[in-house]
């Protein structure tokens, strides 16, 4: 039987080795967890991963050598036990105790003496060793130093708020079903049930809960009622104005959010699903079938153009795959997976699918682009790139109240309580090739 320290190690060690994500991770060790336990479990993982530039700078600091790189369940072990001491309220003594005793459980008792050791250090320590590397950018912002760094060239006037909100929380927030429920009666529903919410400011279905419940709390979720879905990936269907009878592509739509919203908007539209991933199209299946509502799922690539029927859609989709930096307070183990040459491999993988999708959009029709990066190379220079070199894309400035407007689409940075990072650009192709 491995304890709940040892569960999030387990969870943890694959992100040390840049395998998996901790969404995929954690379920695994999830299985594995007694019930009363889950809770705990959960906050160990998002905590030490959304605090780990953090404790690895601790780490380093208490370490005579580094740990092996190899030996990822015992620096996986480690930066738990640090994050309990430095982060929660559970007494020194208890934390120490079963963190090590999970060495022991993981096979990896040889570093029961060690850990044992750095943790009662830093127990004792804990203050001089903080006051020691609050000089330094890497622990006093918790991010990793080149994140930092672009971060501060690209955008000057906001880096910081970015990052403090990158730091906390992301608030729980819906979409409404409006084929099943208006907004209003839904939070009416809400409030009988308990439960907390305030309506999002741009989002017309969105609805941000105080605090965050089970999806199986949530009136009517089972029957399709409502979705969870932040109000930034809400805008989408609002900027595609689907009209009756449109033919529409959603480019790499797992788990299909902004499909399904896109259905519960607009219900007499066709609308093709594509998706690389057969696993993940497997959640848009799922989302499909709970909300009741139809589209073709395709998997296949949205680089190729194999498996297009040469049928020209009236509108595409593009939710482009992405760095995810505007959502790394959902998804902490950002942190430790991104790295900064990835940037410019997704910026090219981005217009390449651009370039791939463009020919399949009828002439007169309007193309959203959408990420959940708050990095420009990803972005609006990527849009302005992409019109340079297509003289029939037209950039259509986007008229809407939220975002911050750019030369090209409009960002949306992380809110307290509110909307995730997020960018959006609309295209219109020439209705005359030039």
């Amino acid at each position: 039987m491995i304890n709940v320290r040892g569960l999030a190690a387990l969870a943890i060690a694959p992100l040390l080795e840049d395998k998996g994500s901790l969404k995929q991770t954690l379920t695994e060790s999830l299985l594995r967890c007694d019930d009363k336990d889950r809770a705990l479990l959960r906050q160990l993982c998002y905590g030490t991963t959304r605090n780990y530039p953090k404790l690895q700078l601790i780490a380093d600091a208490l370490l005579e050598r580094p740990i092996r790189k190899s030996d990822t369940h015992i620096r996986a072990l480690l930066l738990v036990g640090l994050y309990q001491l430095l982060e929660m309220r559970i007494p020194a003594h208890a934390a120490i105790s079963e963190t090590v005793e999970a060495t022991h459980q993981l096979e990896a008792a040889r570093a029961s003496g060690l850990l044992n050791a750095i943790l009662r250090r830093f127990s004792r320590e804990k203050d001089q060793i903080i006051e020691s590397l609050y000089d330094e950018q890497v622990f006093l912002f918790n991010h990793p130093n080149w994140f930092i760094e672009k971060l501060k060239h690209n955008w000057p006037e906001f880096w910081q708020e970015i990052l403090t909100q990158n730091n906390v929380q992301a608030p729980m927030t819906v979409r409404v079903n409006q084929l099943h429920v208006s907004r209003e009666t839904y939070l009416s529903r809400l409030e009988s049930a308990g439960i907390s919410a305030m309506p999002c400011a741009y989002s017309m279905q969105g609805i941000t809960l105080n605090s965050a419940v089970d999806v199986h709390e949530l009136p009517g979720f089972a029957e399709g009622d409502v979705s969870v879905q932040d109000e930034a990936a809400q805008l989408s269907s609002s900027l595609l104005a689907a009209q009756e009878g449109d033919k529409i592509l959603d480019a790499c739509a797992a788990p299909g959010g902004k499909l399904c919203h896109l259905l519960e908007s607009s219900p007499n539209i066709t609308v093709d699903a594509l998706e690389i991933s057969a696993k993940r199209a497997d959640r848009i299946n799922e989302n499909l079938q709970r909300l009741k509502l139809n589209a073709r799922i395709i998997i296949a690539d949205a680089t190729s153009t194999e498996w297009w029927d040469q049928k020209e859609y009236d509108k595409i989709l593009v939710d482009a795959p992405c760095s995810a930096t505007g959502v790394i307070r959902r998804n902490p183990d950002i942190k430790i997976l991104r790295k900064a040459e990835e940037i410019h491999q997704l910026s090219n993988l981005q217009l390449k699918i651009l370039n791939n999708l463009w020919h399949m959009l009828k002439r007169g029709g309007t193309l959203v682009y959408a990420t959940c990066s708050i990095f420009p190379q990803e972005n609006e220079r990527l849009i302005e790139r992409f019109i340079k070199e297509n003289s029939d894309a037209i950039h259509k400035p986007i008229d809407a109240s939220w975002g911050l407007e750019r030369p090209f689409g409009k960002q949306l940075f992380p809110q307290p309580n509110g909307h995730d990072g997020f960018f959006y650009a609309t295209l219109k192709k020439a209705t005359d090739p030039t």
